[in-house]
């Protein structure tokens, strides 16, 4: 299984590599593919048995937490750029769909599904739909405390007028991050819920999932806006963010079986 592991890795990062055609950077692309795909090796072993529905956690996944919510803040916080933000999501999941692509399908090449007597603890709909809606607001709890000390220590100088935006849109602001943080926690729904660990093991790989797709893998790769000592600040910045939430969104959507009522214990074979 490890040689697979690492043939997984290996080769579903080059599928992020086609990104090189028009921004350069081969190695650091692939490295990025590399850091994606090790992300969803749980996903590939653990994770549904079917290529579609792998196919399926995966792009969700990668285009919501790693595009659609990244994007939105690069619409808060650089507004002379709002106007690229819409061609720079058709282009993510353009990629991430190629990227989807090949996971699924190396993960079924490669036979990496294991077997598991795991089953994953589900919740009843209204339960569900409540604890995503807490999970949002504990998004908004860690990106108040973690983005506040990592905004005044280390990233004011790069974003002097961002303390004045996020104050002249005052609730709104506040809106948009409840709203990336349910989205966000909707986007690994199905991963939460396919994942046949058990719950402490989830929570940190859906925590670790979050943050690579969210941060430390995109931001790998140098770009326009940022340079590498303020790449490294905001991937440490994001650990403490998504790694906070994924862990979170697992604990308080897959509760120990002495959490769940009758009527919500799961069903075995």
């Amino acid at each position: 299984m490890t040689m697979r592991i690492v043939l997984y890795c290996l080769l579903g990062g080059l599928s992020l590599t086609i990104a090189t055609a028009g921004a350069g950077h081969f190695g650091w692309w692939w490295l990025s593919g590399v850091v994606f795909s090790a992300a969803y090796v749980p996903v590939a072993r653990f994770g549904p048995r079917r290529w579609w529905m792998q196919f399926g956690v995966i792009l969700l996944s990668l285009f919501v937490v790693g595009s659609l919510c990244t994007e939105s803040e690069v619409w808060v916080f650089f507004p002379a750029l709002r106007d690229r933000v819409g061609r720079d999501m058709v282009g993510g999941f353009v990629l991430y769909l190629v990227v989807a692509v090949a996971l699924a399908s190396l993960a079924w090449l490669l036979r990496m599904t294991e077997e598991s007597d795991v089953v994953p603890e589900h919740r009843m709909a209204w339960g569900a739909g409540a604890m995503v809606l807490v999970s949002g607001f504990a998004y908004v709890v860690y990106y108040l405390i973690f983005g506040w000390i990592t905004y005044s220590m280390f990233t004011r100088q790069y974003y002097p007028e961002g303390e004045s935006i996020a104050r002249n849109m005052g609730l709104v602001f506040w809106l948009i991050e409840l709203a990336r943080g349910i989205l966000m926690t909707l986007a690994v729904l199905p991963a939460i819920y396919s994942l046949r660990v058990r719950r402490w093991p989830a929570a940190i790989a859906i925590g670790i999932l979050m943050w690579v797709v969210g941060g430390l893998a995109p931001l790998l790769v140098p770009n326009e806006l940022m340079g590498s000592t303020q790449r490294f600040i905001h991937i440490v910045e994001i650990l403490t963010q998504n790694v906070s939430l994924g862990v979170t969104a697992v604990l308080l959507l897959r509760p120990g079986r002495r959490g769940f009522a009758s009527s919500e214990l799961p069903a075995t074979s």
